[in-house]
């Protein structure tokens, strides 16, 4: 822990700050947020990973690359707005990078590691954890960054709540509400797009100024100007209404660096009166193509009311045990080795999980019509949770997940493998059997290239697909942390070629999937460079976040591209072959 005193020095410089300027600065942010709020990245110390619940603050716990290959030089956590503000007001007049995160359970994606290191991370969860308001009319919650799934989750339950109101989560339950949505993270209710049910934000610029946005711009009549901007009582219908007037902001905040969001309303979803979980195996791996071509008109008529998912056999497999329960070897599994743990924990080749929601009558009819259709795939199965009883039921699971219960039981399929760290590869195509069964072969292919299993899902959302590979590869292991990179940035050259983008993304991939997005000469980047430098001329705020450099860097020599890989696969395919 650092003192006002005896400031150690970090185990990585901001760069272009001097030890004395940083040493000045930590004195500082000191005496703004107090000591115990303040840690420098001793090198002294080992970088601990911990783990997802007691998570690390200052690098990537399932690094990709060493440890300290993106970590911050300390971690600053404000105790409120005000503080909020002071730091970066601080950052601006010393010139050092900020990192902020919420609660930083960004697994997959980089965690709390920043994306310039010696930056200074901002952790705004330790104490910005307050749930505002939970409102049972308009059906909302107004909430602080730390404020996690299972937080809400819990205030409901014992606020009695609950009987009224239900929270989307996704497959963990320790994210950072504002977090996840503010990343476009998905869940798996009728509410499951989470930014599509943000309504209004409270947002620190780069510069320090503080801002509300939509409606709760206007402010509410009897307020006392002389009381602080962050405590004014909010607009009445900040968090029922998007929009506000004139140019919609929210969205330049979302996997942005233009600003800190220290509130957000959330929409709850009215408890729908009835609720029924399911699930539908297919035996064949070929089985993929015939059942996205029957979701997507299910899906778009809203006869499958949430987020479906369509998952792999290894990701159900993994999470019910490691891959040395099921076999010796470290290499990928034959279709015959995946058929046979299938079979043994009867489950299909691709298994789909969904819910009905509604009084019976409704939810009987939507059933009705979801069988009759995925049940003409010859092979299929329906069950219901109790015709499950197996030990770590991911149908039971799921089935909390589905009425927006949070757990922690899904983070098993990380132990896949020893020492397991994840990445998370995720294009977005149409729902489309021929692009689903194009995608898997191109992934799937280059998994094994890798000498990796193919684990995945497919995620369904209102007119798209999200397709998440789930990278599990052994971080204390230097060839598999090559080997991951190697395929995560080979199939994003794959998957531009056949005119899919990734919606998000880990620090190391940011700059070359923000390359991909190209169109008409970079217009797209250069917009967000030139938001970036009139909000943020000091380049103070997260700089190459998802790709978007400030000025003040020489982009050149920042970007990650990917050319400084050094291994390659046996054999004579290469990255370059990327046409089917």
């Amino acid at each position: 822990m650092a003192s006002s005193t005896n400031t150690p020095l970090p185990r990585r410089l901001p760069p272009n700050v001097t030890p004395e300027a940083f040493q000045a600065f930590i004195t500082r942010a000191q005496s703004i947020v107090g000591i115990e709020n303040v840690t420098v990245v001793d090198p002294q110390n080992p970088l601990d990973d911990g783990t997802y619940m007691d998570n690390c603050k200052t690098h990537d716990m399932h690094a990709v690359y060493e440890r300290d290959y993106f970590v911050a030089s300390a971690v600053v956590a404000p105790r409120g707005v005000p503080e909020v503000q002071a730091i970066v007001k601080l950052a601006n007049e010393f010139v050092v990078p900020v990192w902020p995160f919420s609660a930083g359970r960004n697994v997959g994606y980089g965690g709390t590691a920043p994306r310039v290191p010696g930056s200074v991370g901002i952790e705004l969860g330790k104490n910005m954890n307050k749930i505002l308001e939970v409102n049972v009319e308009g059906a909302y919650a107004l909430v602080e960054p730390g404020v996690t799934y299972f937080s809400l989750y819990d205030h409901l339950v014992e606020t009695g709540l609950r009987e009224h109101l239900w929270i989307d989560v996704p497959d963990l339950g320790g994210g950072s509400i504002i977090g996840n949505a503010v990343e476009r993270g998905m869940g798996y209710t009728p509410y499951g797009d989470h930014f599509m049910m943000h309504c209004g934000m409270e947002i620190v610029l780069p510069n320090g100024e503080l801002v509300r946005t939509g409606m709760g711009a206007l402010p509410e009549p009897g307020n006392n100007p002389s009381v602080a901007a962050h405590e004014q009582k909010p607009n009445k219908a900040w968090q029922l209404f998007n929009y506000g007037f004139g140019p919609y902001n929210d969205g330049i905040f979302t996997q942005s660096n233009l600003g800190i969001v220290v509130k957000m309303g959330i929409w709850l979803m009215p408890n729908p009166g009835g609720y029924q979980a399911y699930m539908i195996t297919f035996p064949r791996d070929n089985d993929l193509s015939a059942i996205v071509d029957i979701i997507r008109p299910l899906r778009l008529q809203m006869v499958l009311q949430n987020v479906p998912t369509l998952r792999h056999i290894l990701l159900d497999a993994a999470v019910h045990n490691p891959k040395s329960h099921y076999t010796d070897k470290n290499t990928p599994l034959t279709d015959a080795e995946i058929d046979e743990i299938a079979a043994k924990l009867n489950l299909g080749r691709w298994n789909f999980y969904g819910a009905v929601y509604g009084p019976e009558p409704i939810r009987n009819a939507l059933l009705e019509v979801i069988k009759a259709a995925f049940l003409t795939v010859p092979g299929s199965k329906f069950y219901l949770p109790e015709d499950r009883t197996e030990e770590r039921s991911v149908l039971h699971m799921r089935s909390d997940t589905l009425q927006g219960i949070p757990s922690l039981d899904e983070l098993k399929w990380v132990d896949w493998l020893p020492n397991g760290g994840h990445l998370f590869f995720s294009p977005i195509a149409k729902i489309s059997g021929a692009d689903a069964a194009l995608q898997y072969e191109v992934t799937k292919r280059r998994c094994r290239e890798a000498g990796f299993d193919f684990i995945g899902t497919f995620v369904v959302g209102m007119r798209d697909m999200h397709h998440i590979v789930c990278i599990v590869f052994d971080r204390e292991d230097p060839d598999q942390r090559r080997r991951a990179r190697w395929l995560m940035r080979t199939m994003v050259k794959d998957c531009a070629a056949h005119g899919w983008g990734e919606y998000r993304t880990h620090l190391a991939l940011m700059d070359q999937i923000a390359n991909t997005y190209n169109f008409n000469d970079n217009a797209l980047m250069k917009l967000n460079e030139t938001i970036k430098n009139a909000l943020d001329p000091n380049g103070i705020m997260a700089p190459g976040k998802n790709g978007v450099w400030p000025a003040t860097y020489d982009k050149e020599k920042w970007v990650l591209s990917g050319d400084e890989e050094e291994w390659v696969p046996p054999g004579p395919e290469t990255a370059t072959n990327t046409k089917e």
